[in-house]
């Protein structure tokens, strides 16, 4: 079979090269070429476009590079039709990918049209579930929530667990003891308070001065910064000095060693969770972003973890909430052994609601099984 994949951020990338991974097993004749990032081009026979090309986040940001991006439209369609692949797997990226999937619908080719990691038709613009629903053959949702939504809708989606799980359970065997650690960054015996900022340029440079303002209420902790490694040390120079270690490629490392964290809000927050580190999640879109989306966004929560659970797990400062008052207040009261408690008891109630281990196999059987299906003449 020939795969087109398509992923527009790192997360995507990620459980993207899993999912591929799984489908290697299942399918030896498995040929891919993919619109992604490192570890998508690693599984991959041919890389189209690396997503350090394609990704852009937050409307002014999408404003400003519109005529890359409708190049990387034409470029894409154009690249599909020269392909003609037997399945498109979308992943997640919905203001791209939805587009495309209705360019393949229409076009005349017999490929199968996946997406996996659905758009958040849940959280705002909840009628694109008729599109997505027209738009593709088949739709494999990552959240216990999303089949309910769709059934509303008299829909059907396939609920094969969070792959986040399987990511992390792969890298387990690569971490290292705290006292490795520790020697290896130049790090104290103090506990570690991690600050994660995102993996953009825009999300540090809104978020990490704020979280530095915290810095000077916990003597008795260290701070690390997880660095994002397609950032260059130059930005976080802007804002640190020595006393706050900027470590990069690190993550898991830095959680599993961690006693609390910032967090900006998005996949990094069930991260966290999934390390049993408490946390506060921090988001800050911007003010005319922040209104705008206000007024179409349809739920009560922005952070997974909360989303998930249905109630407020772990303290959300959004906006003009993200400040150094309320930062130092509910990470001071996540450090409570109460506190501490009680979020550790939600954090083992997500990872049953995640579905356990094995989503990107059976993502990859369930597609298998149905690429099976189609008739030889489309083989």
């Amino acid at each position: 079979m020939k795969y087109y994949i398509i992923a527009g951020e790192a997360s995507g990338d990620m459980h993207a090269a899993n999912m591929m991974k799984q489908l290697k097993l299942r399918d030896s004749d498995a040929y891919f070429r993919v619109w992604g990032g490192d570890r998508m081009a690693e599984e991959a026979q041919e890389l189209a476009k690396h997503i350090r090309e394609t990704s852009f986040m937050g409307v002014f940001a999408v404003v400003r590079h519109l005529k890359t991006i409708k190049a990387n439209f034409k470029f894409c369609e154009n690249d599909i039709m020269a392909f003609k692949p037997d399945v498109l797997i979308l992943i997640d990226n919905s203001g791209f990918n939805l587009r495309i999937a209705k360019f393949v619908k229409n076009s005349g080719l017999s490929t199968r049209i996946f997406y996996y990691i659905l758009p958040q038709a849940w959280a705002w613009k909840r009628k694109r579930v008729h599109t997505i629903q027209g738009w593709t053959d088949r739709r494999f949702s990552i959240l216990p929530f999303e089949s309910d939504f769709y059934e509303s809708y008299g829909y059907k989606v396939d609920y094969v667990g969070h792959p986040i799980l399987d990511s992390i359970e792969q890298r387990k065997p690569e971490l290292v003891s705290k006292d490795e650690f520790l020697k290896t960054h130049g790090l104290s015996a103090k506990p570690i308070i991690a600050l994660l900022p995102g993996s953009r340029k825009r999300e540090i440079n809104t978020k990490l001065p704020k979280m530095l303002n915290v810095v000077k209420h916990f003597p008795d902790h260290q701070f690390v910064i997880a660095g994002s490694e397609t950032i260059e040390l130059s930005l976080y120079d802007q804002y640190t000095d020595q006393q706050v270690k900027v470590i990069f490629g690190k993550t898991y490392d830095i959680l599993n060693n961690t006693q609390a964290a910032l967090v900006t809000s998005g996949t990094a927050t069930l991260e966290t969770a999934l390390f049993n580190v408490p946390q506060v999640v921090c988001y800050k879109p911007g003010l005319v972003t922040f209104y705008l989306l206000k007024g179409i966004i349809s739920i009560n929560h922005i952070c997974m973890v909360n989303l998930i659970l249905d109630r407020r797990a772990v303290a959300e400062l959004i906006e003009s909430d993200l400040n150094e008052k309320k930062m130092t207040h509910e990470l001071k009261a996540i450090l409570a052994p109460e506190t501490r408690e009680r979020i550790l008891s939600d954090y083992a109630e997500l990872k049953t609601k995640l579905g356990g281990l094995g989503a990107s196999e059976r993502v990859a059987q369930l597609m298998v099984e149905d690429l099976k299906l189609l008739p030889s003449s489309d083989n």
